[in-house]
């Protein structure tokens, strides 16, 4: 997904959903409705599909609570330069007095956040820190900045396909999980109607193989190519069939439990692929299909976007930026993807 440098062109432990000893089992907790404090999670029958867009880490939007979110994504923490130092978007240090005010006013109601470290724009903090030890400690200060035990890795471009930095993710996030044992990890991954592409599957196994707890893996529904011209719902509906599959394999693990692993993000209206639009319709039948079949949780890129574009002002309103290039009432993208 875009970050806010703008602009651009653009076998595990499942951790939530499985008993100890990584075997699979029915009953699942997602990260974004986590064990209580006697460590009891919730039963099959009462899992329920959440909402939680992105929002801007820096910058507050009218229509962040639109469709009341449970968790907030904050976008994005990456490297500060060549450093391995944490910083929101490259710009603005994690402990920026801003920032922790903008993320205690969207904890007001009583909503989490999510700390989403990656993004499409600047370094991932993998490629620009020494050693696993240095990342983690990069990771856990971006994380105590926020007051947060929700981390999500968005990895994509020449991240995902640099074997080095993604195994030297992997083994940070797993030190991070020693340290931290309330630690949930989601990973973000670009995925085609035909699913996962062998980059995502390589960094899926790399956390394996670093005994990393995934709880949920969320695939971007979005910017396919330009071959791909017909309905976006449906385009999303197949690339999570595609993607659940590919998880019950990677994971070893039933289809119920391979469907409470997944999310959906969806770039809501224009995408950055000409041709490519989703509608409103297409996120109420996006948000049908995941309740469904009790997916982990669905999302948008962004909240920020949620409106409609000011008419005659294309340089102040970019439907890529700004606004989302279709005819809408604010925020009713969130309304119609929370349910």
């Amino acid at each position: 997904m875009r970050s806010f440098l703008k602009p651009m062109a653009g076998l595990t432990c499942l951790f939530a959903l499985a008993t100890a000893g990584c075997s699979s089992a029915a009953d699942s907790t997602s990260d974004a409705d986590p064990p209580d404090q006697s460590g009891a999670s919730r039963s099959a029958s009462s899992v329920v599909t959440s909402y939680a867009p992105y929002v801007s880490a820096t910058e507050a939007s009218d229509n962040d609570s639109a469709g009341s979110p449970s968790v907030y994504n904050l976008a994005f923490v990456i490297a500060d330069g060549s450093d391995c130092t944490p910083s929101w978007n490259g710009t603005s240090a994690v402990g920026d007095s801003s920032v922790t005010s903008r993320i205690s006013a969207l904890k007001e109601d009583g909503a989490r956040v999510r700390v989403s470290f990656g993004g499409a724009s600047g370094k991932e903090l993998a490629e620009t820190c020494s050693s696993a030890a240095k990342l983690a400690a990069a990771y856990g200060k971006a994380l105590d900045a926020a007051g947060s035990s929700l981390a999500d890795f968005d990895i994509e471009g020449d991240a995902l396909t640099d074997s080095d930095s993604v195994d030297l993710r992997s083994e940070a996030i797993a030190l991070l999980q020693e340290e931290r044992s309330g630690l949930t990890v989601s990973f973000t991954l670009p995925v085609m109607p035909s699913g996962l592409d062998d980059d995502s599957v390589a960094l899926l196994e790399s956390a394996n193989n670093k005994s990393v707890q995934v709880s949920t893996v969320n695939i971007m529904t979005m910017n396919y190519g330009q071959s791909y011209d017909g309905d976006m719902g449906n385009y999303a509906i197949t690339s999570a069939k595609a993607a659940q599959s590919q998880l019950k394999s990677v994971f070893g693990t039933s289809d119920a439990t391979a469907w409470r692993a997944l999310a959906l993000t969806s770039m809501i209206g224009t995408n950055d692929v000409a041709g490519e639009t989703f509608t409103l319709s297409d996120a109420a039948q996006v948000r049908e299909f995941a309740a469904s079949k009790d997916v982990a949780w669905v999302s948008m890129w962004s909240t920020f976007r949620d409106q409609e574009c000011e008419e005659g002002n294309p340089e102040e309103d970019d439907a890529l930026t700004d606004c989302s290039g279709v005819s809408q009432s604010a925020g009713a993208f969130g309304e119609a993807l929370a349910g």
